[in-house]
């Protein structure tokens, strides 16, 4: 079984880094679930069956922070004592802040219009920042260790993973 004391990085094998090989990770994964999946388990002790459920949840736990580029970088803050707290951590620049206002009017006149390819430039727009601020996170959390500005970087980031992840709700309900 796994050792529950370990963090995501160490399960995987993979360093304690931002920036890092997917692959790596994809196949780190598939091996680890293969030891400990509870199909393999299936005629053991129920102590043996629980540990081995145990182990496959922290696995996809783990994968699913890592595999995620926000949650990777939230779980770093955290491992350097610089965790993300939403409910305090919630001061971003007003430059930011304006032209996400903006980015949201804009998403909703495009839904009240019905505009999918308005919809769509928007998606493209929200990804070409959030590309941007990756490499920016990146550098912060691999090289500057500024955890400050860091933390604000991923501020920022998960913002914008939201944005998507309503845009990209708001075309599906124009798709359907």
């Amino acid at each position: 079984m796994i050792d529950f004391s370990r963090n995501y990085f160490d399960l995987f094998g993979l360093p304690m880094r931002y920036r890092f090989d997917g692959a790596a990770l994809d196949a780190a994964y598939r091996s680890l679930q293969r030891e400990v999946h509870p199909d393999r388990f299936a005629s053991a002790g129920d102590a043996e069956r629980r540990l081995a459920m145990q182990s496959s949840a922290r696995i996809n736990e783990a994968y699913r922070a890592l595999k995620d580029p926000v949650a990777r970088a939230r779980y770093l803050l955290a491992l350097h004592g610089a965790g993300v707290d939403d409910e305090k951590d919630t001061a971003l620049s007003a430059e930011f802040l304006e032209r996400q206002l903006e980015r949201r009017e804009a998403v909703s006149d495009a839904l009240a219009a019905r505009d999918a390819r308005a919809l769509a430039a928007l998606r493209a727009s929200v990804d070409d920042e959030t590309a941007r601020g990756e490499q920016r996170v990146a550098t912060l959390l691999d090289g500057d260790g500024d955890w400050n500005a860091a933390r604000t970087a991923v501020r920022e980031l998960t913002f914008l993973a939201k944005l998507a992840a309503d845009i990209d709700a708001m075309q599906a309900e124009l798709d359907g």
